[in-house]
Order: C-alpha cells, then structure tokens, then sequence
C-alpha cells in the first residue's frame, strides 16, 4: 500500500481535471492553507461526507520520561483530531472505492 502525498494529489487534479501541474499544485495549496488557518484559529473544518478536524485544547498535566522513569511536567498544547463521517467509515470498513463516497448525495454526515 502506498502513501497518498500532496505530489500524487496534484496528478490526480492534473488526470481528472485536465489543468496544467501549476495550476493543479496552487488549487491544492490554496485549499491544504485554508484548512490550515481555521485550525490555527481553533475553528473546525468540517468537509461534507468526509470528515471534520478539529482542534482540542490539553491542560498541563504531570507524566514521565519513559527512558529514565523521571518526573516531568508535560506542558499545555492544542492537538488536532480527525473524526471521519459515517459515509466515509462505511466506506473504509467496506471497502468501497472512494470515488462511490465521492460521488453520492445524501445521507447524515458528521
């Protein structure tokens, strides 16, 4: 199985769209840079029959170093989740090609 990367992203806008590599590499910018400053925002990014990231705010709290057993305090910090939408876990537990979770209508989404 391989990764999906950004690079293979763009060939795909490039195959199905027909637009030239720039073009497709600024459209897939322009959205990855979008989603990314909601989150910075801590606003929720919600994509309809997807999924939805959002960010969690996490207190201090005490824990240890794993290597030595010390005691440290591990600090406050914002981490992202993703919850998948119900079509997309029906999808990846049935294995349904994407392009059927893409191309229907309908449904609840989370």
């Amino acid at each position: 199985m391989s990764t999906l990367t950004k690079d293979a992203l763009i060939e795909l806008i490039r195959d199905k769209v027909g637009y030239p590599v720039k073009e497709a590499k600024e459209i897939l910018e322009m959205i990855l840079e979008e989603v990314k400053a909601k989150l910075e925002k801590g606003k929720e990014v919600k994509i309809s029959g997807f999924g939805k990231w959002i960010v969690k705010e996490k207190r201090s709290r005490p824990g240890r170093n794993p290597h030595t057993g010390q005691k440290i305090e591990i600090t406050a910090r914002r981490v992202v989740t993703f919850h998948p939408s119900d079509k997309l876990r029906d999808c990846v537990n049935r294995q349904v090609p994407p392009t059927d979770l893409l191309n229907s209508r309908g449904g609840s989404d989370d």
